[in-house]
């Protein structure tokens, strides 16, 4: 390997890298909308389904009723 070829290398190197760096942080919030879509559709079934059933959707489980005890100043 001659050095034009190894500066042709870095240069693509770089670019990639680049590219990627720009490009990460779309491709994660696409994923993240996904996500997020998936999440609303699923509810949405879930409501439906109550409603065609005139049930209410399950119900959230109770939180605790036990006292929270905070830090004192020693």
């Amino acid at each position: 390997m001659d050095t034009t070829q190894i500066h042709a290398l870095t240069a693509l190197v770089a670019v990639l890298g680049l590219f990627v760096f720009m490009t990460w942080p779309a491709l994660l919030g696409i994923a993240r909308e996904r996500r997020i879509d998936r999440q609303i559709e699923r509810a949405e079934a879930a409501r439906a389904a109550a409603a065609r059933h005139d049930t209410p959707a399950a119900p959230r489980p109770a939180k605790s009723a036990a006292p929270r005890r905070t830090a004192r100043a020693a």
